[in-house]
């Protein structure tokens, strides 16, 4: 791979202008492709095959009208006075605007709705009253009845004790008939009657139950206008949104402010914003730090640039043939930022160190390329690997972000491997200062120009200091202490997708959410689908009884504020009920409640009973990703485990090196639990109601935290691994890899913690505990795990940190990661080196090696 990557490099300077040409025309391509076939976003998700999605399919076959997504307009005085009359009027002309729109199936008149529950509750009042009378009627009957009887029975009981005559009897007699008769007849009406007052009496319980089920609010200040659209709710298009949203806010209503739900409100997020722009800028001014030239440090950023432009358009190309969440786009060019700027730093750095010690431009391109090259695309493969690997959780929409991912990754190797090179021949010298430019012509090697080998994967020999027993030991206890303490919080970690109260305060959303949860229950912003299955076929009566029954044993239920039909199949086999929990649709109440109603099916041993709605089905893609993660993460650190053996050729520095990955992970979701979830530093990050992480970000950041912690490890422990086998003792081979390494490690941790720190402000609140989740693991890991705890370990354990089996020595392909093997095939054409030149003392002390036959040491 190396010999390969030296010689595409070496082409592509001699062709620079064609490469620079042929991937602008790629990236006009991707555009055009977008523009052509580009789709529309989900702002929603979903998993097929998980308990809500069931019944949801359960009731498109059975209930079609009840099975679409759903919204709300929620509509409020400006003062928080009633609403006047005018004003209901132009509301209701509004909503009967909406309902015409093209993708709304039902929207519903609140105050309509309203009017008709009250008459409905005057009319049961009535049917109630009549029923009363009747059954007082009837029970003064039976007193006439009672004592008519008891006279009966006294006269025969005179008349047998005075031995009346038969035909005397015989009166009795008919007069008992009589009696009985009308008693019968007093049953029959009572049967009636109580036959008649059994559904009313239902209905007034089911009343009852659905009484806190307002469409206005008792001080008729606010009302709630629920839609439901035509297709589910991860099928809604934008386009129907912004429709609705437009039915409402074209006409302005006097003294009246107009709100929307989450469901309708949430916008697909700009893929750029103000916040990203501040990252590059911050990774900009690292460039230009490390690299002392304004051209030098452009050169990555453009490469970068072009590489997620090339991703995110060829990514959106595709959303109008899969379903693809808004958030995957957004991820691609997080990801395609940071590690296409350091990618191309890498290839980058090392020409510059190589034309400062003497290298001709030509020469010190295509050794660039074939050995930092080589490395940036054995680390970019990691990354690649990872990402990828999340189909293996089985969750469609998660797969499809690592596709994304992997793309954006793949994008960035490809143009740091053949568009670096050909603008570093375009660039030519100017990549140097103006300084280094006149001391490189004056032949003498500028102050600074490297005095380690940063960059060029090769250790300092001569100013390396090897770390004390004492300071090690601390530094391991210190190191780890920390990170444990940072991980707490994550033992605490609740996962859900965000609903209204978690976007800023001041949008539509959150102003939705906070209306109703003021006015009609915190618990109206979530409500569920509950659906039964009715046995046999129901009559009429036979639903009825059956829907109280159900109904009341939901009602029941701690958690629950009010339960209400909402629909039956024709055939009365299928009945849904809307479910208020009292607590909104992230709390861990609602969470237990979905559950526990599921666990209670079948309801009384007769109703099989199913759960849906927006916030069931939040709860079940975070369950369903809980589930998944440990079979993710054990993927990821066995796949951690094999790439750093073959690597390192050990086994003690893999098991190290992925133990703290393992605890960089924890700690960084530690950190996102404190501030997203407890609400610690909240005005520091902007986070204004503080709730649930967002349920795929755990999953995602095994993934990409994986690969950036492979690629430090990579580029510090190379060089550790081969200062020991060209000679050096262990516990000095590890100060002197991280001496060659770390101004490049550290110089690209920042860039990339810039990067994804830029979406920390984003507008998006899916976007922004990402953003902060992989700043904080990058800078964790590198810093802390990296660059002490690693080095620490390994001087403690000193040559055992470099054993193997020779079993698996022999078996283990020989993998030169950073091209040692392609500088002794290429080696420097002079074989003049510049003194404290670290851009090539490795390569003089691996040439030195191979004349004197050392051999590598495992």
């Amino acid at each position: 791979m190396a010999e390969f990557l030296y010689r595409l490099g070496r082409a592509a300077a001699r062709r620079a202008r064609t490469v620079l040409a042929a991937w602008i025309a790629v990236l006009v391509i991707a555009g055009g492709a977008f523009a052509l076939f580009g789709g529309t976003l989900a702002t929603s998700f979903s998993i097929p095959n998980t308990p809500t999605t069931q019944v949801t399919e359960r009731l498109q076959e059975k209930l079609p009208q009840a099975s679409g997504g759903s919204g709300s307009v929620i509509v409020q005085t400006e003062d928080d006075s009633s609403f006047t009359d005018e004003q209901r009027q132009e509301i209701s002309a509004l909503v009967t605007k909406a309902a015409d729109l093209d993708g709304v199936e039902t929207v519903v008149d609140p105050f309509a709705t309203e009017a008709e529950r009250a008459a409905q509750g005057q009319q049961l009042a009535e049917g109630q009253a009549q029923i009363d009378a009747g059954r007082a009627q009837l029970e003064e009957a039976r007193d006439q009845l009672d004592a008519g009887q008891a006279q009966l029975d006294e006269a025969r009981a005179q008349a047998e004790a005075a031995g009346a005559p038969a035909e005397m009897l015989a009166g009795l007699d008919a007069q008992q008939a009589q009696l009985d008769a009308s008693r019968a007849e007093l049953d029959a009406g009572a049967a009636e009657l109580e036959a008649q007052a059994l559904p009313a009496e239902q209905g007034a319980e089911l009343l009852e139950m659905a009484r806190e089920i307002r469409t206005v609010s008792e001080d008729g200040s606010a009302a709630v206008v629920n839609v439901v659209f035509s297709d589910t709710q991860m099928e809604i298009t934008q386009e129907t949104k912004d429709a609705l949203v437009a039915a409402f806010e074209d006409s302005p209503i006097d003294g009246v402010k107009v709100n929307f739900s989450a469901d309708i409100a949430a916008a697909v997020p700009s893929l750029f914003g103000i916040g990203e722009v501040v990252g590059l800028v911050v990774a900009a001014v690292v460039l230009v730090v490390m690299l002392g030239s304004f051209i030098a440090a452009g050169l990555p950023l453009l490469t970068a640039l072009i590489g997620v432009g090339i991703g995110a358009l060829g990514a959106l190309a595709f959303s109008g043939v899969v379903e693809m969440a808004s958030i995957t786009p957004v991820l691609g060019l997080m990801l395609g930022l940071a590690v296409g700027i350091d990618y191309a730093l890498f290839i980058v750095n090392r020409h510059r160190r190589q034309l400062k010690a003497g290298y001709t431009l030509q020469e010190s391109i295509a050794l660039a390329n074939g050995t930092s090259g080589n490395a940036v695309v054995f680390a970019g493969a990691t990354v690649f690997i990872a990402l990828l690997a999340l189909n293996v959780t089985g969750i469609p929409f998660l797969g499809l972000m690592g596709t994304v991912g992997a793309a954006c990754v793949a994008i960035a190797v490809l143009i740091a491997v053949t568009l670096t090179p050909a603008l570093l021949k375009i660039a030519g010298m100017r990549v140097l200062s103006r300084k280094e430019r006149t001391a490189l012509d004056s032949h003498t090697a500028p102050a600074g120009s490297g005095s380690d080998a940063a960059g060029s994967g090769r250790p300092e020999t001569v100013t390396a200091k090897v770390m004390g027993t004492g300071r090690a030991v601390l530094t391991v206890v210190a190191s780890i202490a920390a990170l444990l303490l940072i991980a707490v919080p994550a033992l605490d970690l609740r996962q859900n997708l965000p609903d209204g109260s978690a976007e800023a305060h001041d949008s539509s959303q959150y102003q939705a959410y906070a209306a109703v949860s003021e006015k009609f229950g915190e618990g109206q912003n979530g409500t569920l689908l509950v659906v039964a299955e009715l046995p046999g076929e129901p009559t009429e009566e036979e639903e009825l009884s059956a829907q109280a029954e159900i109904a009341r044993t939901i009602f029941d239920q701690d958690d629950v504020a009010a339960v209400a039909p909402i629909g039956s199949s024709e055939d009365r086999t299928v009945s849904a009920f809307q479910v208020v929990p009292k607590e909104g649709p992230t709390s861990e109440s609602t969470e237990t409640l979905v559950h526990t109603l599921r666990d209670m099916s079948p309801l009384n041993g007769e109703y099989e009973i199913g759960v849906a709605g927006s916030a069931s089905g939040n709860i079940d893609i975070s369950d369903k990703l809980s589930d998944a993660l440990p079979i993710y993460l054990g993927v990821v650190v066995g796949l951690s485990l094999l790439i750093l053996i073959l690597v390192f050729r050990s086994i003690f520095v893999p098991v190290i090196a992925t133990l703290g990955f393992i605890l960089s992970y924890f700690a960084a979701l530690g950190g996102v639990v404190a501030i997203y979830q407890w609400g610690w530093l909240s005005a520091v990050f902007g986070v204004e109601t503080p709730g649930p992480v967002l349920s795929f970000l755990p999953t995602i950041l095994v993934g990409i935290l994986f690969g950036l912690a492979m690629d430090y490890m990579l580029f510090l422990g190379s060089g550790m691994r081969e200062a020991y086998a060209h000679g050096a003792p262990a516990r000095l081979a590890v100060a002197q890899g991280v001496r060659a390494g770390r101004s490049v490690v550290t110089a690209a941790a920042i860039i990339m913690a810039s990067v994804f720190g830029g979406f920390i402000f984003s507008h998006s609140t899916m976007i922004r505990p990402i953003g902060f989740a992989l700043a904080f693991g990058v800078l964790l890991d590198a810093f802390v795990v990296r660059m002490l705890l690693i080095p620490a370990l390994m001087h403690l354990v000193g040559d055992k940190a470099w054993w193997l089996p020779k079993w698996l020595d022999k078996i283990l392909p020989d993998v030169d990661v950073e091209g040692a093997s392609l500088e002794r095939r290429h080696p420097h054409e002079t074989g003049e080196i510049a003194e404290g030149s670290g851009g090539t003392a490795g390569s003089a002390s691996a040439e030195t090696d191979a004349a004197n036959g050392v051999t590598a040491r495992g």
